[in-house]
Formats: structure tokens, C-alpha cells, sequence
């Protein structure tokens, strides 16, 4: 039996131009070497180099899927917490509109803001509910107040505005010297704009979603809000 060192000596001595002339076993083990190569080569440019793409999408993919299940898993775990959320958000969601008066309440509550002006101490120059404004699923009220007296009265006036068991809230607030108007020294003069709110009902909500709306028109009239609102004016 040849020696490692022999077959080497024996392939350095082969005539690569005359493979004929090779042993035998030299020539099968060649023609095995080029086998595999042209094999290996046809697997590369015709399978692999064509699937590679598929493959790279396949994994992306199964990331994708991976991640959204991972995502899927931890709502399901979190589920029962999302409920009582939102149980939590409609009871608190009802507590508000429990705050909000209905059409028949509206007059009322305006009654309650002159009075709480009255209340402090102050002397109501103007009260004047402007047109109602209805949103998705609320109408507001603005109302035109002005009121004269001292600042300690006027912080009473607001401290007892935002204790009415109805949400109002005062925008464009304005305070000057009383002047010629003032009933005794130092009295001043509010101007605030009170806004007091009311859920729309069901007929109401789908009326607004068909475009009309409870704004007042060119004639400066308004809805049958306004006209209710007219019932609380002070002055």
C-alpha cells in the first residue's frame, strides 16, 4: 500500500495535459472532485441564488408574525385590566354628563348664576344668554354677564360659580375701575362671558350630524334654547 508521501510525489509527477495516461484511481478521484463542483455550482445559481430571496422574506415575515403574537399576548394578558378601565371611564364618563342639565333644566341654572352674582354682593348690570352652540354631542350656552362691585366680591362670585352642582365656566374675564357707574369708591367692573353646557339628546345628536345647528341666524333669533335662556336674565 502507497504512502501519503507517495501519492503526492506520484500527482506532482501527473501530466495535466495527458489525463489519459493517469491512474485510474487518480482519474475517478478527479472526476468525483468535478462532480461535486458542478453540483455544488448548479445548486448555487439555480436553487439557492433564486430562493434566497423567498427565504429572506419567509424570515421577515415570520418576524412580523412573531411580533404581532408577542403584541396579541400581552393585550390578552392585559384584557381584564382593559375592561375594568373602561368600566371605570363609563362611570366617570356618566358622572359628567350627570353634570349637564337637560332643556328643561337650562332656565333654572341660569336663575342659579345671577343669583350667585346677587349672592356675593355684587350689582348685575347686564346678564344676557347669547345663541346655543351644539358640538357632537353637547350644546353650550354662552351668557354675557357683567357685574359691578368690590374684588373680594367678584372672587366670591367665581368661588360660588364653580360650587353649582352644573358644570359653567367663565372665559373673557375683564376688570376695570367702575368710573362714573361705581356705587361707592374703589367698585369695578366685571365682564365675563359664563358658558354652561347641556347633553344633546338622541334626535338632537342625529339633527347636528345632518347639519343643522342651534346657532343663531342672521335675524340674531335663536333656537328654542335661546328662548328658554331668556326666562333666567337678570338684567
Amino acid at each position: 500500500m502507497k504512502t501519503f508521501k507517495e501519492l503526492l510525489e506520484q500527482l506532482r509527477t501527473l501530466d495535466p495535459n495527458d489525463p489519459g495516461r493517469w491512474p485510474v484511481g487518480v482519474r475517478l478521484g478527479v472526476a468525483c472532485v468535478l462532480f461535486l463542483l458542478a453540483a455544488a455550482g448548479g445548486y448555487y445559481f439555480f436553487v439557492w441564488k433564486s430562493q434566497h430571496p423567498e427565504l429572506v422574506e419567509a424570515r421577515t415575515k415570520e418576524t412580523e408574525l412573531l411580533n404581532t403574537l408577542e403584541s396579541k399576548a400581552r393585550k390578552a394578558a392585559n384584557l381584564q385590566a382593559y375592561k375594568d378601565q373602561l368600566a371605570e371611564m363609563e362611570k366617570s364618563f356618566g358622572a359628567m354628563l350627570r353634570q349637564l342639565p337637560n332643556k328643561t333644566e337650562v332656565p333654572n341654572l341660569l336663575v342659579d348664576v345671577s343669583q350667585t352674582g346677587l349672592a356675593a354682593g355684587l350689582q348685575e348690570k347686564l346678564f344676557q344668554p347669547q345663541g346655543e352652540v351644539r358640538k357632537d354631542f353637547y350644546a353650550e350656552l354662552p351668557i354675557s354677564i357683567r357685574l359691578t362691585g368690590g374684588y373680594h366680591q367678584m372672587g366670591n362670585f367665581a368661588a360660588g360659580v364653580a360650587a353649582l352642582p352644573r358644570i359653567v365656566t367663565l372665559h373673557d374675564i375683564a376688570i376695570e375701575p367702575a368710573g362714573k357707574d361705581a356705587g361707592s369708591p374703589g367698585d369695578l367692573v366685571l365682564n365675563v362671558t359664563a358658558k354652561t353646557y347641556r347633553y344633546l339628546d338622541e334626535d338632537e345628536q342625529q339633527a347636528a350630524v345632518g347639519g343643522k345647528t342651534g346657532k343663531p341666524d342672521k335675524s340674531g333669533k335663536s333656537g328654542k334654547s335661546g328662548k328658554s335662556g331668556k326666562s333666567g336674565t337678570g338684567g
